[in-house]
């Protein structure tokens, strides 16, 4: 058994204990445009998905809440066609409420790990929306947004070593 020093002790006490509470979710903006249907094409086709995900994060005018966007865009066109069989774009909103989070850790927390939490439920609605909108659910992979998240910051830093070039 281990003893822990009284400053070991102290620190573990006085670390901030990180709250997050979801105070709200929900659809800004949402499109599904079924391509194959108004062009009246039938039969049976390979449907390929492309899906776009974009975050937003914003903080709001009430003291610890911040906003939280997930812009989804999916294509799906058959497969070894240039033909679209859908377009749907989703705009999915989460409001926060956060606190004890370092400064310098709250934007990688806004777009890390908020997304992470609305996920499940954007998942479902685009399952339902394909399926309602005649097609197969389609049940989205999990997003990594630890690896969005460095990607864009990387994008960044060269667009940034660019312009300075």
């Amino acid at each position: 058994m281990a003893d822990e020093s009284p400053a070991e002790n102290t620190a573990a006490q006085t670390a901030p204990q990180i709250q997050m509470r979801v105070l709200g979710q929900f659809i800004r903006d949402m499109s599904f445009e079924n391509v194959m249907a108004q062009k009246g094409v039938s039969g049976d086709v390979q449907p390929e998905i492309a899906v776009q995900v974009n975050l937003d994060a914003k903080k709001r005018p009430t003291e610890h809440q911040y906003e939280v966007a997930v812009k989804l865009n999916l294509t799906s066109k058959a497969k070894g066609m240039e033909d679209v069989l859908f377009l749907c774009e989703l705009d999915y909103c989460g409001l926060f409420h956060i606190e004890g989070v370092a400064e310098d850790q709250l934007h990688p927390f806004l777009m890390i790990e908020c997304p992470r939490m609305l996920f499940p439920f954007l998942r479902r609605i685009v399952s339902d929306i394909t399926r309602d909108g005649g097609f197969p659910p389609v049940n989205l992979d999990n997003i990594d947004f630890v690896a969005l998240y460095r990607n864009e910051l990387m994008r960044r830093q060269a667009e940034t070593e660019k312009t300075e070039a």
